[in-house]
């Protein structure tokens, strides 16, 4: 009898093997990963491959429906980083020729072996809706007719998301491997022997959601914190224990279990500065703990200062009798952020200098920028981590209002890439990073006035995205090139409070505002959305001029010029 569950580690020679026959239901989400976690993986890999010459990556588990010893494998959890890597495995294969690439494209496609019965067939069957068009483009290796198609002319947000990451790592291969053929084979060997998966495989649909259930469940289990609290206190003297763990424990109830984990992630950071490689275990005590004198010195000058530094900044709950506001609404701001990266440095900061007020606002004037700056610009996470230590290790130094520290400013390049970010397509950008720029931009409008609880906004065209013909649209413009160069762009996005109206989409323009761009009250919460209420026509001369008058604004408040 075969057994009900079997788990086992697989390198991804194995995994993209005629063991393997991967097929997505059509119940799963769609591809999501973005150039952002795809842009993560390759760093990640290529920084592990640059820098471990013999240890193995690990990639995760995967959960598959799975009889043993039959290649069918329909993907319970996984898809995301399946698809992301045979995304990866094509666009390595299409950089070779002959016998190297009929070599990498056996773990994109399997080549068949009429001797065992095998017929040429993909590895992976992506759902119904996209599986031919990743046939097509990914695994039939077009990668240059893919990064070739339109975007606002794909499908769906899948094939754009599969678009947007097969031009993503054809990039990142061509910066790093230029035409070094040998160097990128020697990568992907790595990445096929020594980059490891686990595959969790039962024959039953309920068993293998249990599976999947007990994986990302988040249960009590013993937290690193846990185990650094017994080693901290226990090297204090037994007269003083109860004082530090009352002491550790209150931090530990304002913080929340998760929170207090967080706060030791980012002190780790703050000593570190840079990505962790090994456990937060281990990392802390080689990179925190060793360097303090005592353990009494630990919980009194790093772990009480640090966390009710990260409890001001996570709460937005700075105080001081000037300044306090604004570098309360600065830290909204940062919160909205899809990451968490800035909190050391934010956190370093408000340990040293919160007394000072003028120092601290001009402080986060600049950090927020910063990270608006990478998140607009969608950094991934090493590029962040790697941008974010500058500043931590300016902020060892000497540094005050009358000599603040360089490093979170912006440089000259900087500011070019995010004006650059700022004039392009705006709506194209994943959701969190579209959302948080038009917000902020209508904050900007509002001079702080605002406050916003966008539970349920969305992001809308003025001039639809299909212009109907013989529509008062198309007789204001009347040039297709016109519409496809401002269609997408921020002077064109208004923020609303309501449901899409799709049916009211493509309405001329007054009937549109009455209709669509008004809430419930008969007013729109936002000023971008007023400024479009009282404007009289919507031609290509307004919204140029609204472009400039909007792009100018950000530049001013961001300090761009």
């Amino acid at each position: 009898m075969s057994k009900k569950i079997s788990g086992a580690e697989y390198p991804l020679a194995k995994i993209f093997s005629s063991d393997f026959d991967y097929s997505i239901p059509s119940y799963q989400r769609p591809y999501a990963w973005t150039e952002v976690q795809a842009g993560e993986l390759f760093s990640d890999l290529f920084d592990f491959f640059l820098k471990e010459k013999e240890d193995t990556y690990f990639l995760g588990s995967i959960v598959l429906i799975k009889e043993e010893g039959i290649p069918d494998a329909e993907v319970i959890d996984g898809q995301q980083r399946l698809t992301t890597l045979t995304i990866l495995l094509a666009a390595m294969t299409a950089r070779f020729d002959g016998d190297l690439r009929a070599d990498f494209e056996s773990y994109i496609r399997e080549p068949g072996r009429a001797s065992q019965g095998l017929k040429p067939k993909p590895r992976l069957a992506l759902r119904e809706r996209d599986r031919q068009f990743f046939a097509d483009y990914v695994q039939g290796l077009r990668l240059k007719d893919l990064v070739a198609l339109d975007p606002a002319q794909v499908d769906n947000e899948s094939q754009r998301n599969i678009r947007r990451n097969a031009e993503l790592f054809m990039q990142r291969i061509d910066a790093n491997f230029g035409g070094d053929t040998p160097r990128l084979v020697e990568f992907g060997s790595f990445l096929v022997q020594r980059c490891f998966l686990v595959a969790v495989s039962t024959p039953s649909q309920q068993s293998a959601f249990r599976v999947f259930s007990v994986l990302n469940s988040r249960g009590l289990d013993l937290l690193p914190t846990d185990i650094i609290k017994s080693d901290i206190i226990g090297s204090i003297a037994s007269a003083k224990q109860d004082e530090y763990t009352e002491a550790w424990e209150e931090l530990e109830v304002d913080t929340g279990r998760d929170g207090f984990a967080e706060v030791f992630t980012h002190i780790r950071m703050i000593y570190a500065k840079e990505k962790a490689r090994r456990a937060l275990l281990e990392e802390f005590r080689e990179k925190v703990i060793a360097k303090v004198a005592s353990a009494e010195d630990l919980v009194s000058k790093v772990v009480e200062p640090y966390t009710e530094a990260y409890l001001i900044a996570k709460q937005c709950q700075y105080t001081s009798t000037s300044n306090a506001a604004e570098v309360n609404a600065l830290l909204h701001w940062l919160n909205r952020i899809d990451n968490s990266d800035w909190l050391p440095s934010a956190m370093k900061f408000l340990a040293d200098k919160a007394s000072e007020a003028d120092y601290v606002l001009w402080f986060f004037r600049k950090l927020e920028r910063l990270a608006a700056f990478m998140h607009v610009c969608a950094h991934d996470v090493n590029m962040r981590i790697e941008r974010y230590a500058s500043v931590l290790q300016a902020l060892e130094g000497p540094h005050s209002i009358t000599s603040p520290i360089a490093a979170v400013e912006l440089s000259d390049s900087e500011k070019a890439a995010m004006q650059r970010a700022l004039d392009g397509d705006i709506y194209m950008m994943t959701a969190r990073r579209r959302n948080y720029l038009i917000l902020r931009l209508d904050s900007f409008l509002s001079d702080g006035a605002a406050s916003y609880d966008p539970t349920l906004l969305t992001i809308e065209h003025v001039l639809p995205q299909t212009v109907a013909a013989s529509s008062q649209w198309e007789k204001w413009w009347p040039s297709v090139d016109d519409q496809h160069a401002w269609v997408h762009r921020i002077a064109n996005l208004v923020p609303l409070n309501q449901r899409r109206n799709s049916a009211a989409q493509n309405f001329d323009f007054d009937a549109k505002k009455k209709a669509y761009f008004v809430g419930r009250s008969g007013v729109s919460s936002y000023i971008l959305t007023t400024q479009v209420l009282s404007t009289a026509e919507w031609t290509p001369t307004v919204v140029e001029k609204r472009q400039s008058d909007l792009l100018g604004l950000l530049k001013d408040k961001w300090e761009l010029a």
